[in-house]
């Protein structure tokens, strides 16, 4: 008997691991930490650290050789926030932080030393820069810095917050409240029936992409019906069985991206205008063409669709289903 995606106990294998992002090993300690973590850290000769401004990461080329850790030492003549440092965990006996800069990468102005450069996380993946694990690294790095950055004050006396635990909380000394970093969860879908899959395209994507529609989770919703109210909101589709295939950290700035299939109900789509420019339905072959670059073409010979790239969770929905045999 033949088997698919919507089979609920359907996983040939842990799916998550192979995305981007989602490489982290570090030991965090998360328990375990003293107030002087991130000092204890420092101190340490195998200490090396991401320093991280605006959505960009400092990346250092020798020999054509790029690198992303960087000693304390070498970071100090791009202003680093030291106080600021967050200790995202060990590599074996190897302190592994993310430090903001203080160094405005849009200004014009800003010459780096030669061999280095700040290079924006999706180029980060895109020319493959870093290796799995350490883009995993540097996501968590990423998002426990815009979480302090945007956490200063409390949220119940507005009075000031502190770094507690080399960054793995904040605390409020006016009334004692601790917060932790957040995590934002956001459902992505391939909403599929029979030979078919949907797939819609917002106004701010590249011509010709369409993806799986996507939505936050809301308070008080199980996943399962957060793709259903997102999938029908976007499309008029309604689902039936959702099943749950693989998640991928996403650190912009910090979500995590839970990717589902759904088994349409129906195929007439009712597309919400000011979510999407279109929605369509394509079979898994139009699919696996597109996937391959041979799909239709634009008269400049550009695709006429395309999918997004490889390192995001979308394109794995979409090409584990074409590429499944069932």
């Amino acid at each position: 008997m033949s088997r698919s995606f919507l089979d609920a106990d359907f996983q040939p294998e842990e799916v998550s691991a192979r995305l981007a992002f989602a490489g982290n090993r570090l030991e965090r300690l998360s328990e375990e930490r003293s107030e002087t973590c991130v000092e204890d850290a420092l101190a340490k000769t195998s200490a090396r650290m991401f320093g991280i401004v605006r959505g960009r990461v400092l990346i250092a080329f020798e020999n054509d050789q790029p690198r992303g850790l960087m000693t304390a030492n070498e970071l100090q003549v791009f202003n680093p926030k030291m106080p600021f440092a967050t200790l995202l965990g060990y590599d074996e006996d190897a302190p592994r932080l993310a430090v903001p800069l203080g160094i405005n990468p849009d200004n014009e102005d800003l010459k780096l030393p030669d061999g280095y450069k700040l290079i924006d996380f999706r180029s980060l993946v895109m020319q493959k820069l870093l290796s799995h694990e350490e883009l995993g690294q540097m996501a968590q790095g990423a998002a426990y810095l815009a979480w302090h950055a945007s956490s200063r004050f409390c949220g119940r006396c507005g009075g000031n917050t502190e770094m507690r635990g080399g960054g793995v909380k904040r605390h409020c000394p006016s009334c004692e409240v601790d917060t932790f970093p957040r995590t934002d969860p956001v459902v992505i879908m391939l909403t599929v029936k029979g030979d078919k899959c949907l797939l819609g395209r917002s106004p701010h994507f590249p011509p010709g992409m369409y993806s799986a529609l996507a939505g936050f989770v809301e308070a008080g919703e199980t996943i399962e019906t957060a793709v259903r109210r997102e999938t029908f909101e976007e499309s008029g589709i309604r689902l039936g069985k959702v099943t749950y295939h693989a998640n991928q950290p996403w650190p912009f700035p910090h979500t995590l991206m839970i990717g589902c299939f759904g088994e349409a109900l129906d195929e007439d789509i009712v597309r919400d205008e000011g979510e999407l420019e279109d929605c369509r339905w394509f079979t898994k072959t139009e699919i696996r063409a597109i996937l391959k670059g041979e799909g239709p073409k634009n008269e400049d010979g550009s695709p006429k669709f395309f999918c997004p790239p490889s390192y995001a969770i979308a394109n794995c929905l979409v090409s584990d289903w074409a590429n499944d045999a069932n």
